[in-house]
């Protein structure tokens, strides 16, 4: 009996994470994939055009803090002319946006 209710909550555990990598895989194509490409290279017309950065590039992903991605995510990007790179996204939770971080780290090669 013990171990079903272990096996239960390992299988509830496991089909939640499931669902926000899904979760996370829809909000990054719906709100992100037009700059940053479906591979997270920047390699679209809008993305050549703002610079954004290859996060397919280790480098990349290693300078880039999870605190300092949230933050953009959550609150936009400006250069220094203050003229908006990325817009906020509203609507999403801190977990929302936590899976976003996360979806985008699996593009590191």
């Amino acid at each position: 009996m013990k171990k079903l209710l272990v096996l239960s909550l390992a299988a509830i555990t496991l089909a939640a994470f499931s669902a926000r990598a899904e979760d996370a895989k829809a909000l990054y194509e719906k709100d992100c994939l037009k700059c940053h490409g479906s591979d997270g290279k920047g390699d679209t017309k809008m993305g050549k055009k703002l610079g954004v950065k290859d996060y397919t590039d280790a480098k990349v992903q290693e300078e880039l803090k999870d605190a300092v991605a949230l933050k953009a995510i959550k609150e936009g990007l400006k250069d220094k002319e203050d003229k908006v790179l990325m817009k906020p996204t509203d609507g999403l939770s801190d977990e929302d946006i936590k899976g976003l971080v996360a979806y985008m780290r699996k593009f590191k090669k």
